[in-house]
């Protein structure tokens, strides 16, 4: 990485932050995203050899420590000065939710329902656990599940354990989009035929509730990558 011989702390921090897919990188590591693997899945368009590089480089520089584990895999976790970098990724996404156009060509499925789930509250959780499956159509049919367990909301591409699903939201993934910026409302895309809830009313009404609070008002509650199945 070239230095400018700038002082100024800000364009220094540039030098790194600003790097093409870092920013990406880091927020998959601050939600959760511990390998190589959920770290690329969760960066539709990047390659290996990009992801390989820019971890490296936030190694170098202290952001992330590499940790082998027992079964062979390596996991990447946020250092101190990578989980400072929050507010910033934060304060970054805020102002592209507000200023930047939304268009179906960006919308990843797994990263909203990932930060739909950072949004959330405890109070927005149902007493138990509660498993939501989300069928999203389109040129590729994505289905996903959200598991809501009291501390964790965990996003999964498998459906997690044996229970079966409680609620099943089928709609698109620019209708999901659009619905956590608050750009749509459940009442009006229902209407339109755009969205359809498979199950109790009570859990259907607790869900629609969740829109309109943006992507990036903070960390509530711990948030879990997409996870393999669970017994």
């Amino acid at each position: 990485m070239a230095d400018s011989g700038d002082f100024c702390p800000m364009s220094r921090a540039a030098e790194v932050f600003a790097t093409r897919w870092t920013p990406v990188i880091v927020r998959n590591l601050l939600l959760g995203c511990r390998t190589f693997t959920e770290l690329r899945e969760h960066a539709p368009g990047i390659s290996r050899q990009v992801l390989t590089e820019r971890l490296r480089m936030l190694e170098h520089h202290a952001l992330v420590e590499r940790r082998p584990q027992g079964d062979g895999t390596v996991h990447y976790v946020p250092t101190p000065a990578g989980e400072a970098l929050r507010p910033v990724c934060d304060a970054l996404g805020m102002w592209g939710e507000r200023w930047i156009e939304l268009v179906p060509a960006d919308v990843d499925a797994g990263s909203v329902l990932r930060l739909l789930a950072k949004s959330l509250l405890p109070a927005d959780l149902p007493a138990s656990r509660t498993v939501i499956r989300f069928e999203l159509h389109g040129p590729h049919h994505r289905r996903y599940w959200l598991l809501l367990d009291t501390p964790c909301a965990e996003v999964c591409k498998h459906p997690p354990g044996d229970g079966g699903d409680d609620l099943v939201v089928t709609t698109t993934s620019e209708w999901l989009a659009k619905w956590l910026a608050g750009r749509t409302s459940v009442g009006a895309s229902m209407k339109a035929g755009q969205v359809s809830f498979d199950g109790p009313l009570e859990l259907t009404r607790r869900v629609a509730d969740w829109t309109g609070r943006g992507a990036y008002d903070g960390p509530r509650l711990t948030v879990m990558a997409a996870s393999a199945p669970r017994a």
